[in-house]
């Protein structure tokens, strides 16, 4: 055979091969939702970067999952709204992704897990805390957070052993999430035998609170609890409180764990405090976490860390299947056991992981760990 023929049968192979390998790549689908525009847009984009950081690391740690080339994310806009979220799950099971991180809003969660329940695709939720999210009993179901029922109890104890309250005055805006926190801190407060003074609400979207904030300043509470959706509502309710000349400690919720909660009430955010998931900064799961979300995306808020390790468990439950098959992906989930960034990731038999909910306070711009139910004070 000649060289020329040689070299040009050797091509002709080469191209062929080239050929076989792009048609039998395979790309493995996975879907986020929340909100990326809107109101919460913050919250919801912090949970799209923190799936993305989490692809990134699994492929550098683990390789990736064999028989894909590509991990691709296709993430949904929600806009922290039901009908959206309906429709959000419906477009993921037509693009046919095997997992869904999501969604933010409680309100949203629930609903849309019912849709891609039907469609046996497992959804893993960051953010959604309210009971009936895991309690519904849907198979396919699992929350890398904690419950409104375990940090409810934990923000009530607080109020009464480290801020020594008496009387309480709640306010939420009735959404599914910030509501049943509420009626859960009303219930567990009272129990401690504290007053809740009154129990009120504004709407979703509200910017001027002037009215029920008349109402706290002349009932004079010791505490003004604030249970609503996002950092913003909560900023804004902070400066008007402390322009009235409020002096009830305020305290609030994980919706406002949210550097731009600082950002937007400044000074008037200091001294404020609020319920969240303890996290170590100093593990290595977390810095592998950080040294690729903090470059990239900016400071870290409240759900990424818990967006990235709802993936990292998606993704190992993936591979240890070697399947796509959804039973095979949930016996896997099950069987995880392993240090997050956010948290140790172990499931219990409704999907929950369980929660490590502490105080925070707000001091010179920053979110300090201040109080854990277990050990009181933290020095």
């Amino acid at each position: 055979m000649s060289k020329k023929i040689f070299s040009t049968v050797l091509m002709s192979l080469l191209l062929m091969s080239f050929v076989i390998s792009t048609a039998s790549a395979e790309t493995l689908k996975i879907g986020s939702m929340s909100p990326l525009t809107g109101p919460y847009a913050s919250d919801g984009t912090d949970i799209k970067n923190g799936v993305l950081t989490a692809i990134e690391v699994f492929q550098q740690q683990e390789g990736g999952i064999p028989g894909y080339d590509k991990i691709e994310l296709f993430p949904q806009d929600d806009v922290c709204d039901p009908r959206n979220a309906v429709a959000a799950a419906n477009k993921l099971i037509n693009l046919k992704v095997v997992g869904v991180i999501g969604a933010y809003c409680s309100s949203c969660t629930i609903p849309a897990s019912e849709t891609l329940d039907e469609a046996k695709i497992v959804m893993i939720t960051p953010a959604s805390t309210n009971e009936q999210v895991t309690d519904r009993g849907l198979p396919y179901m699992f929350r890398m957070c904690g419950r409104d029922d375990d940090q409810a109890p934990a923000a009530a104890k607080f109020m009464k052993e480290s801020l020594n309250a008496k009387t309480i005055f709640i306010i939420d805006d009735k959404t599914t999430y910030s509501q049943g926190l509420a009626d859960g801190v009303s219930k567990n407060s009272k129990a401690l035998g504290m007053n809740v003074l009154t129990h009120d609400h504004v709407n979703q979207g509200d910017k001027d609170f002037s009215a029920v904030l008349t109402k706290v300043k002349a009932a004079k509470p010791d505490i003004l609890y604030m249970s609503l959706q996002g950092y913003s509502p909560a900023a804004l309710m902070t400066i008007q409180a402390k322009r009235m000349g409020i002096t009830a400690q305020i305290v609030t919720q994980d919706a406002t764990f949210q550097p731009k909660f600082m950002e937007v009430a400044k000074d008037t955010a200091e001294g404020v405090y609020l319920t969240y998931g303890f996290t170590d900064p100093t593990t290595p799961e977390y810095k592998a976490f950080e040294q690729i979300y903090v470059p990239k995306y900016g400071k870290i808020a409240a759900y990424a860390t818990y967006a990235y390790d709802s993936t990292i468990a998606l993704l190992k439950a993936i591979k240890a299947a070697g399947s796509t098959d959804p039973d095979k992906i949930k016996a896997e989930l099950m069987k995880l056991d392993f240090k997050g960034a956010s948290k140790h990731v172990k499931f219990k038999a409704n999907g929950d992981s369980g929660s490590s909910y502490i105080a925070f306070k707000v001091s010179n711009g920053q979110f300090v760990p201040y109080w854990d139910p277990a050990k009181g004070l933290i020095k």
